[in-house]
């Protein structure tokens, strides 16, 4: 690969990235990330996730809401109750890098 390309492609990858890197720079998100990745896929509800983090409930779920939309978060509805889970691999990737475990 020609410098020029190897640049092009470094330039690509920071676009690709830029979003998620936007997303876990929130704090009250990543908050909300990280509890959902160490609870595991579906296991809390927006207000167990309001509770589990400090974050009040209408804050929560306008982050989740947006995180969905933007593709970091999947949600799954089981009668009245939504339930969320990382559906971004790279946003699940970098939480294990920074640290963040699994409950199980």
């Amino acid at each position: 690969m020609s410098e020029q390309e190897e640049l092009r492609h470094n330039l690509d990858l920071a676009e690709e990235w830029a979003g998620t890197f936007k997303t876990l720079g929130d704090p009250t998100r990543l908050k909300l990330l990280s509890a959902i990745h160490y609870a595991g896929r579906f296991a809390y509800t927006v207000s167990e996730l309001a509770e589990a983090t400090g974050v009040r409930i209408p804050t929560a779920s306008a982050a989740l809401r947006a995180m969905e939309v933007n593709g970091t978060v999947i949600s799954q509805r089981d009668g009245r109750s939504i339930y969320y889970g990382i559906h971004n691999e790279h946003v699940h990737e970098l939480l294990h890098w920074i640290g963040t475990g699994h409950q199980h």
